[in-house]
């Protein structure tokens, strides 16, 4: 390794690559070793790519896949519900170090649109428990994603003095993570 290098600090690999640039004769030994590397990152993504491929086409298989989809459908219109009655509570009615306050009401009017959407489309068929203990178990579950909600708002708006709307989009992907999880493990089995 060219003294240099050790000078400086510059792991091996980088000289390899510096020395490719700064002198034509070693440029062959860059181009080959930059080239086996290449070689071997795209048979490892082609086997990770093969690995990942199976995996979709086990979850087609089993339904969930498609349950997936629809799941992310129906989350994204209550996203979009809720979206549509948080901002403007932000904006209008709760100062901004409060936005937490408009979490519950725009709760309230996803849950409702999000079971009607997961129960009829999202997890049609799946539930083994009809009637109030899905129901009770619906609400539970949305409670959970409420308090994840809230706890990301506040700490979002409160302690780090964000806009409302910068903690909107951790606190929905994690609600909707977690959500997707228990409805599908408890809720509608």
């Amino acid at each position: 390794m060219p003294i240099e290098c050790v000078e400086q600090r510059i792991p091996p690999r980088w000289c390899l690559i510096q020395n490719a640039f700064l002198r034509p004769a070693r440029t062959l030994d860059a181009r080959a070793y930059l080239k086996r590397r290449s070689i071997a990152v795209l048979v490892k993504n082609k086997a990770g790519m093969q690995a990942i491929w199976r995996q979709v086409e086990q979850m087609r298989a089993s339904g969930v896949l498609g349950q997936l989809v629809r799941f992310g459908i129906a989350g994204g219109l209550s996203s979009l519900v809720y979206s549509l009655v948080y901002l403007p509570l932000t904006a209008y009615v709760f100062p901004p170090r409060q936005a937490v306050a408009a979490v519950p009401f725009a709760f309230v009017v996803a849950v409702v649109v999000g079971f009607f959407l997961h129960s009829r489309w999202s997890f049609k068929g799946h539930a083994k428990e009809p009637g109030a203990g899905r129901h009770i178990k619906f609400v539970i579950v949305q409670g959970a994603g409420l308090a994840l909600n809230a706890l990301v708002t506040w700490i979002g708006t409160a302690l780090f003095h964000l806009h409302p709307w910068i903690p909107l989009i951790p606190a929905v992907l994690l609600a909707a993570i977690l959500s997707f999880v228990l409805n599908r493990l408890w809720v509608f089995n």
